[in-house]
């Protein structure tokens, strides 16, 4: 390192052509750099989100240096160190089905992400299609996760989407066309992000995002993203789902089993508070056919990880 270099510290806010944008985290100037050669060699790509070091020897220009450890890391969209999943679902054109929600829900909370759902196109609904969606909300609300609306949004606090978004890396996930480019349009005004018509051979959007960027937002910074149309939880040990349902995680200490799958057992606290009434029916519906599709697709995913390590 030269005298004129220093070592900064900050965290890439956009990829584009080969650069990486870096924010200086003293004085939120924006440096474009370059990777050092040392990441090619050990395949390692920096990706939006990625908090880092890099060495500058005038204002604008500097050099990437290191990727420090990660929280998260995603792959669609190519993101690092979320700290908040703003779960978009559309309540028409197109519907979004709630066990979508609920797979983006848990894929969120494996990890280690803290999702909030927002819904969107209420305006589209009648007044009685409206009140029929409230049940589905409340018990969204009921769980734990914070709930906004289209409706709600129009008419927020400042102060709640400061507390909700301050200081952290937030991800707008979805499908296309649920209303994520909208969404972030009225929250940067300034951005002006294309948006795109619903497909209805498709039902669904196009895509309108072409790179991954950071925004600042309320005291936070939120990633416009790519929609997309499913999730894999292959990573996910079927031993470990029931962690990622809120209402499972708090009564699943009282089955009589420790690696109760809460299926099958005898004793089991989750089926009781089924039986009670006081779990969604739906809710463990989705657990079941998650709990399934990931003992199915297990031996797969242990064979791919097995032969990316040779």
């Amino acid at each position: 390192m030269t005298n004129r270099e220093t070592e900064k510290q900050g965290q890439i806010v956009k990829v584009l052509s080969g650069f990486y944008y870096i924010e200086d985290q003293d004085s939120r100037e924006i440096y474009q750099t370059r990777a050092r050669g040392l990441f090619r060699k050990e395949q390692l790509s920096p990706l939006v989100g990625d908090y880092v070091s890099f060495q500058a020897d005038n204002p604008h220009e500097g050099v990437l240096t290191a990727v420090k450890e990660r929280k998260n890391e995603l792959d669609r969209p190519p993101v690092a160190n979320i700290d908040l999943a703003f779960v978009v679902a559309s309540v028409t054109q197109p519907h979004i089905p709630s066990k979508l929600i609920d797979r983006m829900l848990v894929y969120s909370e494996s990890q280690r992400i803290q999702p909030a759902l927002y819904f969107s196109k209420l305006d589209l609904l009648d007044e009685a299609e409206r009140e029929e969606l409230q049940t589905l909300l409340a018990n969204y609300q009921s769980l734990g996760y914070q709930v906004l609306t289209n409706l709600d949004l129009s008419q927020a606090d400042e102060d709640l989407l400061t507390e909700l978004f301050h200081g952290k890396t937030i991800a707008a996930m979805g499908q296309s066309g649920v209303g994520k480019t909208t969404l972030l349009n009225h929250l940067l005004p300034d951005l002006h992000k294309e948006t795109a018509a619903i497909s209805k051979g498709m039902g669904r959007g196009k895509h309108t995002t072409r790179h991954v960027e950071l925004h600042d937002v309320y005291g936070g910074k939120l990633v416009d993203t790519p929609g997309f149309s499913s999730l894999s939880l292959d990573s996910i040990e079927k031993e470990d789902l029931g962690d990622y349902f809120p209402e499972m995680r708090e009564r699943s200490d009282f089955c009589k089993f420790r690696e109760c799958s809460h299926t099958h057992e005898p004793q089991c606290a989750i089926k009781a508070a089924l039986e009670a009434g006081e779990i969604s029916q739906s809710r463990y519906d989705h657990y079941v056919e998650f709990l399934q599709e990931i003992i199915n697709k297990k031996p797969d995913y242990q064979q791919k990880n097995r032969r990316k390590k040779k």
